[in-house]
């Protein structure tokens, strides 16, 4: 279950399907993987939940410690802390960027 939301971006696909900040196209897809990560209390079911391709589920690392990351379509990525069985500080980003 997504607990809360980090950033606006993350927000405004929950709440409307659409985003000023992220591209267009990937709206859906993105849309699709916070409605599994919401449907889920175990991590390991990004996996298994649609088995959307390609999303890169990984751990970050150095400054990032603790969080976790799914791909939407490089170089855009929902990042995320999970404890407890929910995903908190859920967040649209390019965190490739410096």
């Amino acid at each position: 279950m997504i607990r809360n939301f980090a950033n606006r971006a993350a927000n405004e696909i929950w709440e409307s399907d659409r985003s000023k900040v992220l591209p267009q196209d990937l709206w859906i897809r993105t849309k699709a993987l916070l409605t599994i990560m919401h449907g889920t209390s175990r991590i390991s079911d990004l996996k298994i939940k649609g088995q959307p391709p390609n999303i890169r589920l990984h751990k970050l690392t150095g400054n990032r410690r603790g969080e976790w990351s799914v791909t939407i379509k490089l170089p855009w990525c929902i990042t995320f802390k999970f404890n407890n069985g929910e995903f908190l500080d859920v967040g649209i980003e390019d965190y490739h960027k410096g």
